[in-house]
């Protein structure tokens, strides 16, 4: 294979967002995720390994669309008072510690199936935080199952996650025939991780307290039953062939057009950050692809296609919690074997959101509950999160190969 400069851009631009995304901020400078997404972006077209019209047409806006317009869907939930609804009710019928973490891993995990994992951990995480103070718990270990489930729980639909939302939008995968063969994988993934958090924090979790309420919360009936109604139309209209992107984009346009809410306050809880970084890795990851870098790869690595399930998931964990999970599915989509593209397409979007519970930095989930504990004062270590979260992600990548 002839090399060409290009290769040699597209590598270093990749290299560079990579541990950057790794790191969650540059080494040197002031440079986040987002930053280094939009830089990539930018010098993927400078260099000349992409056109400017190129570039444009790398990315995909039907997922920038998908994502839009369900962060507008969940802000309203958020609006409406649902999350501390929730919240009151899971301290009020709860008087153990241990049920207290088996009520916050179902409602996060159910949530996160839902809506986007990153928005439910964002919103939900206070709450949990809130209610230990209350009860006078540990929060370690009530955190630990926020992010976790979030991860299992999301990855039983395809609009769980950014990842599983980019692997709708890429295949032809239907959300029913999706749901079937995740959700199973998902409920067991949700009991594993409340046995392994409540064996590895036996002491923490002994004890019972009395109910208390979170804190008065306003509830704006006539938003919350609005907004479930078009949440469930969405999936609705989804699960019977029409296309997501509309669905949702007509969902959120439909709950912007309100005589109560203010635009920005909706605004204000869309995740602009998340939304261009996938717009400057979809540049980046097709400068790789156009150079040539990718088939160059797979030439030298191994065959362009792999048909061993075990082997895709060992490659598909590994490839997640070095290059983050998004980019993980960009990059990995070009092993998807062409016979019985669908079977391949479900197993990358399950194996990369189970993949988020191996390590703190494995999905950003789980580093937006670091930092909503971190500002609490409660610290959450990455030795912490591994001495669960490693076996878990065993097991549950175990079941998935099984079940699939």
């Amino acid at each position: 294979m002839e090399y060409r400069i290009e290769m040699l851009w597209s590598a270093l631009i990749l290299l560079a967002v990579l541990v950057i995304f790794t790191l969650g901020k540059s080494p040197i400078f002031r440079v986040d995720r987002a930053g280094a997404a939009i830089i990539g972006a930018v010098a993927t077209v400078g260099t000349g390994v992409l056109s400017f019209p190129e570039a444009i047409l790398a990315v995909d806006f039907r997922t920038v669309i998908i994502l839009f317009s369900m962060m507008i869907v969940v802000a309203n939930l958020k609006l409406a008072g649902f999350f501390e609804l929730m919240g009151n009710a899971v301290c009020q019928h709860v008087n153990s510690k241990k049920q207290l973490l088996f009520a916050i891993i179902m409602v996060s995990g159910i949530m996160s199936a839902l809506a986007i994992n990153d928005i439910v951990c964002l919103l939900f995480t206070p709450v949990v935080l809130f209610i230990c103070k209350k009860t006078q718990c540990n929060p370690l270990p009530h955190l630990l199952g926020v992010a976790m489930a979030s991860n299992i729980g999301s990855a039983a639909t395809l609009l769980g996650n950014p990842q599983n939302i980019l692997v709708g939008s890429l295949s032809t995968l239907s959300f029913f025939a999706y749901f079937i063969a995740a959700s199973p994988v998902a409920l067991i993934g949700l009991l594993a991780t409340y046995a392994a958090i409540t064996y590895y924090y036996r002491e923490e979790l002994k004890g019972s307290y009395f109910p208390v309420p979170v804190h008065n919360t306003t509830v704006h009936r006539y938003l919350l039953i609005k907004t479930f109604i078009i949440l469930f139309s969405v999936l609705f209209a989804y699960m019977s062939g029409y296309d997501l992107a509309l669905s949702a984009s007509l969902g959120g346009a439909l709950l912007l057009i309100t005589r109560r809410v203010k635009p920005n306050k909706v605004y204000t809880s869309v995740d602009f950050n998340l939304l261009i970084i996938f717009i400057g890795l979809f540049i980046v990851v097709a400068g790789i692809e156009h150079s040539g870098l990718m088939n160059m790869l797979l030439n030298h690595l191994f065959v362009g296609e792999i048909n061993n399930m075990g082997l895709f998931a060992t490659l598909t964990l590994i490839v997640s919690n070095i290059v983050s999970n998004v980019p993980a599915v960009l990059l990995l989509k070009f092993l998807i074997p062409s016979a019985n593209a669908d079977y391949w397409w479900k197993a990358l979007a399950l194996f990369s959101t189970l993949a988020g519970n191996l390590t703190i930095t494995g999905s950003i989930a789980n580093l937006i509950v670091v930092e909503i504990a971190k500002g609490e004062q409660v610290q959450i270590t990455a030795r912490d999160y591994f001495k669960v979260g490693f076996p878990l992600t065993l097991l549950t990548t175990a079941i998935g190969v099984l079940w699939l």
